[in-house]
C-alpha cells in the first residue's frame, strides 16, 4: 500500500495500517533523531512522540505539500530543537561512534560529502584508521550548530534533497545552502583539527 492509502486507513483508526507505517519509517527518525539530539533515550522518547502525532495529527498530513517521510522527519526536527533549546545545549555528546559502523560506510550509506571531508588528508585502508576517522567525524559533526548539523544529516546522511531538508526545518533552500557550505567548512577544520592532536 502507498503512504496514502495507509495514512488514510490511519485516519479511519487502522492499527495495522498505522504499524506498518511505523515499521517503514521508525529506523530513518530514530537515527535522525539519535544524531541531533545524541542521547539513545531521549532520541527514543522523540521518535515515540513523533509517531503519536502521525496517529493523533494523521488528518493534518498534505501529500500534496510533503511526502510523509518529510513530515516525519519535520515533526522530528521540531522535537528535537525544542528538547535542545530547552536545555540549552549547543555542544552535544551523541552516541554518534558507536552508530556509524565502517559497515554503513562501505554501504555508501554515509554521504560522499561527509566521507570526503573524513578522507580529506588521505585513504584509511585498513579498518582501524576507517573506524578513527569515523569516530573523528562524529567528534567533528557534534561540534557543529544544531542547524548546520541537521542540513548536513538531512542531506547527506538521510538523503532528502535541499528542497526538502529546507521544508523540514522551516527555511528557504539559500539558507540551507549556507548552512552546509558552512558546516563542511567546520567539519574540516575539526578534522584536521583532530589530527594534529
Amino acid at each position: 500500500m502507498s503512504d496514502e492509502e495507509l495514512m488514510a486507513a490511519v485516519i479511519l483508526g487502522d492499527p495495522h495500517a498505522y504499524q506498518a507505517l511505523v515499521r517503514k519509517n521508525l529506523p530513518a527518525i530514530s537515527r535522525y533523531a539519535l544524531r541531533l539530539v545524541g542521547s539513545r533515550s531521549e532520541s527514543e522518547d522523540i521518535a515515540q512522540e513523533t509517531f503519536l502525532r502521525l496517529w493523533t495529527a494523521a488528518r493534518k498530513w498534505d501529500p500534496a505539500k510533503a511526502k510523509l517521510t518529510t513530515w516525519l522527519h519535520r515533526i522530528t526536527h521540531n522535537l528535537c530543537i525544542d528538547l535542545l533549546r530547552k536545555q540549552k545545549r549547543v555542544s552535544l555528546e551523541p552516541d554518534f561512534d558507536s552508530e556509524v559502523s565502517s559497515e554503513e560506510a562501505r554501504n555508501g550509506q554515509f554521504s560522499n560529502a561527509l566521507r570526503e571531508s573524513a578522507e580529506a588528508q588521505g585513504d584509511s585502508p585498513d579498518r582501524e584508521a576507517r573506524e578513527a576517522e569515523l569516530r573523528a567525524l562524529g567528534r567533528a559533526l557534534n561540534t557543529l550548530p544544531e542547524a548546520q548539523r541537521s542540513a548536513l544529516l538531512l542531506c547527506h546522511y538521510q538523503g532528502f534533497s535541499n528542497k526538502e531538508a529546507a521544508d523540514i526545518m522551516g527555511i528557504s533552500v539559500q539558507a540551507l545552502e549556507s548552512l552546509i557550505a558552512r558546516a563542511k567548512r567546520g567539519l574540516r577544520t575539526q578534522l584536521e583539527d583532530f589530527r594534529h592532536d
